[in-house]
């Protein structure tokens, strides 16, 4: 029952971020013309979590903890993930929303990823940081005012801005309830699990058939938005154009390693958890993908 209802959710959640063209590279872009509404929306995606620790509360389901002490990793793998993304003018979530619509560069910027995994795979027991011991209760009641400035923030915004905010909002609850059932359901959790396995060439370190299911459901669920939408094209891709994104998909691969997440896991997860590892690494992308992009514009 859990399963469908997580295949159900993920559906739903890859068909709105396809729609809403949920990236931090866009936000990033928008917010430096003027209009940081969607950036902004995307950073306090998460701040409904507190409402899947209710449904962990009812149900029985325990909470995986997600905080984390911050370290140079934190910065370092920020950096280099969010100047990966800047290059491939896509984070973690819109490359594979770009991939369902059609765009097999981003095929290179997966593969990239893995690549970028496997080789700093070893290094992922010495970069464990210091959990840290924050109650639930400080969290939720933490997430609980928070969301209480947002709902007041949404309730003044225009009606577009409105709309976009309450989609984002749902996703990070959608998000959430995944998370209860799959603490590793991300793309970037199971790209980083695949490498484990390939590097230690230990079957036990492979991820469950159950996560490659989720993320499928994920999938179908960008796809079905992209056809609805007819955003759907097949956008073929050169040697330079691959080894672009080849290269940009190693960046944040690398960057991920380092930083213990991609941006699905910092934003979904450590944010909410007033994780500081997760809050210098978001800080760190976001920095990141603003230098990537003044070097790609120079490059240019």
């Amino acid at each position: 029952m859990f399963l469908t209802v997580a295949l159900i959710l993920l559906a739903i959640l890859g068909y709105l971020a396809q729609t809403t063209g949920l990236c931090m590279v866009r936000g990033v872009n928008e917010a430096q013309n003027g209009k940081p509404l969607f950036l902004m929306a995307i950073l306090l995606s998460g701040s409904f979590a507190w409402l899947g620790a209710i449904v962990s509360y009812f149900s029985g389901i325990a909470m995986s903890p997600f905080a984390f002490n911050a370290s140079v990793f934190s910065v370092v793998g920020g950096l280099l993930f969010g100047m990966g993304a800047a290059f491939n003018n896509g984070c973690g979530v819109s490359t594979i929303s770009k991939l369902a619509r059609g765009q097999f560069a981003m095929i290179a910027t997966v593969t990239g990823w893995f690549l970028g995994w496997i080789a700093f795979a070893v290094l992922t027991p010495i970069l464990s940081t210091t959990q840290l011991d924050i109650t639930p209760e400080f969290q939720n009641i933490g997430l609980a005012l928070v969301s209480l400035i947002v709902v007041l923030c949404i309730y003044r915004m225009d009606r577009v801005n409105r709309r976009l905010w309450l989609v984002m909002m749902v996703i990070g609850v959608m998000a959430s309830l995944v998370f209860l059932y799959e603490p590793k359901w991300t793309p970037s959790g199971l790209l980083k699990d695949v490498s484990l396995g390939v590097w230690y060439g230990d079957a036990s370190l492979w991820p469950s058939a159950e996560r490659f299911l989720l993320i499928g459901s994920l999938l179908i669920g960008m796809f079905s938005a992209a056809i609805h939408k007819k955003s759907f094209e097949v956008e073929l891709v050169g040697m330079r154009g691959a080894t672009k994104h080849l290269f940009a998909g190693v960046l944040m691969g690398i960057g991920a390693v380092l930083a213990s997440g991609g941006n699905d896991t910092q934003l979904l997860l450590a944010l909410p958890a007033f994780s500081p590892a997760g809050l210098l690494s978001v800080i760190s992308m976001l920095l990141g993908i603003y230098i990537g992009r003044r070097v790609v514009l120079l490059i240019q």
